[in-house]
């Protein structure tokens, strides 16, 4: 495995598994509304929200800082495709598809109201406007998805 290829996917985790663990608990700035995010969801469903979100991703994390610098092994590559090919797919679904294809009133209702005064430079779309930074988490989940494609393939050997 390439070390700078194998570094840029650490990375990538380590910052997805900070976004999924504390973008609703930690403010940070225009990037987040803290007090929308809580008046569209109890504090108990957050928690339990933020748990089986970051679960996964938490433990392929871990899995890979103590393989850093070997081989994978095959289950926590395996383990990795499926969780972040998983996690694309929930964001399509979640944002993409209804801000480009599928109206979907209710949910553009519901992220207007919980991320509505959060900084976006996208325009809005059915009612829908993704807010920067779930683009940057979205981006940066094709991103770890291109780098285990990367290190799948023989260039990267």
């Amino acid at each position: 495995m390439h070390a700078d290829l194998e570094a840029v996917l650490l990375a990538l985790q380590i910052f997805q598994v900070l976004f999924l663990a504390l973008h609703d608990w930690i403010p940070l700035g225009r990037l987040n509304d803290l007090k929308a995010v809580r008046a569209e969801n109890p504090v108990s469903k957050l928690i339990r929200t933020t748990l089986v979100s970051t679960a996964p991703f938490a433990i392929g994390l871990v899995a890979s800082v103590d393989h850093y610098g070997h081989d994978y092994p095959p289950w926590l590559t395996l383990w990795l495709w499926i969780s972040y090919v998983l996690l694309f797919a929930g964001e399509l679904r979640a944002w993409w598809i209804p801000y480009l294809i599928v109206r979907e009133p209710a949910r553009a209702a519901r992220y207007e109201a919980m991320f509505g005064s959060t900084h976006s430079f996208l325009p809005a779309h059915n009612r829908i406007r993704p807010n920067t930074l779930h683009v940057a988490l979205h981006m940066t989940t094709l991103a770890t998805i291109a780098a285990l494609a990367l290190m799948a393939s023989p260039l990267s050997a």
